[in-house]
């Protein structure tokens, strides 16, 4: 049961050898090294508005924010993320919800999220959203309490 673990564990991280994302200050994931744009750009706050099909933000609506810079479409979106950061952004500081689950930091997609609960929640790749998708509640039941013990500020791939 372990090599399994192992293997699949290996098949999902193999990916994530090619390019190590930065993590800004706050444990915000930020795609690109270098960089600290949260959420890939995308508008946060457009995840639960309309139809909760995400679209990008604009560097004119740009808020900083637990050490990252956060885009938004509008200046009316960039304003409701400062008025309450908790309500819009992603769960575990944007890291896949799936890996937190296992402990681990791992990429999340802003591309593949699910919004449960009233809350933002982004996954690796498909493969891992499905799995997430099986059993959501047991899944957040044992990532809230690994992500509590996360150090700050502490960079996927560390």
């Amino acid at each position: 049961m372990k090599f399994k673990f192992l293997a699949i564990a290996a098949a999902f991280a193999a990916p994530l050898a090619i390019a190590i994302p930065a993590q800004a200050d706050g444990g915000i994931f930020v795609g690109v090294e270098g960089q600290s744009i949260a959420v890939s750009g995308y508008d946060t706050v457009s995840y639960f508005q309309g139809n909760g099909v995400p679209v990008k933000g604009d560097a004119r609506f740009m808020v900083k924010h637990d050490g990252a810079e956060w885009l938004f479409s509008s200046q009316a979106n960039a304003d409701k993320f400062k008025e309450n950061p908790a309500a819009f952004a992603p769960q575990y500081g944007g890291h896949c919800a799936w890996a937190m689950s296992r402990g681990s930091l791992a990429p999340g997609d802003p591309t593949l999220y699910k919004i449960e609960g009233g809350k933002l929640y982004l996954n690796f790749n498909r493969n891992v959203q499905q799995t997430w998708l099986s059993d959501i509640t047991g899944f957040i039941a044992k990532s809230d309490p690994a992500w509590a013990k996360i150090p700050e500020g502490q960079r996927f791939g560390d």
